[in-house]
């Protein structure tokens, strides 16, 4: 039993090793950087909080290896980001555009703070207005 375990234990982690690029992707210090910019402004949609440069998931080894593909063609980037939102949505841009369908993701941060604020204020106007000492319990007022 326990060299099974040993088995499926190392055939996982050697899937995991796969998805890590360790050789620089372009012989070319200029678009070594071009690749890496770009792939710090694509996220991973598996692991959702780290872009694919950063993720070992085997979907973020795949779309790093689609945009090696794609810079060799001699795609720009905009093509690049084109190509991913139009397979994936505007989700895997990082940083997505501020547009009607995304005005959501970008306002519900100052709307929920906004809401939290007149609850707060309601909250501590109604507790402003209630007596001090409690008709029940004649000590309470007392110093």
């Amino acid at each position: 039993m326990k060299p099974l375990v040993a088995l499926v234990v190392t055939l996982l982690t050697a899937q995991l090793a796969l998805a890590i690029d360790s050789a620089p992707a372009f012989s070319d210090p200029a678009q070594q950087a071009r690749y890496e910019r770009v792939i710090r402004e694509l996220r991973c949609l598996v692991c959702r909080s780290e872009t694919i440069a950063d993720s070992n998931a085997t979907l973020a080894a795949d779309l790093r290896r689609q945009v090696r593909e794609m810079m060799a063609a001699g795609k720009t980037d905009q093509e690049i980001f084109q190509h991913m939102t139009d397979r994936y949505g505007d989700y895997v841009l990082y940083n997505p555009p501020l547009a009607a369908r995304t005005w959501l993701l970008w306002g519900g941060p100052i709307l929920l703070l906004l809401g939290g604020a007149a609850i707060a204020g309601f909250v501590i106007a109604r507790k402003s207005k209630l007596p001090d000492t409690d008709p029940a319990d004649p000590g309470l007022g007392a110093s």
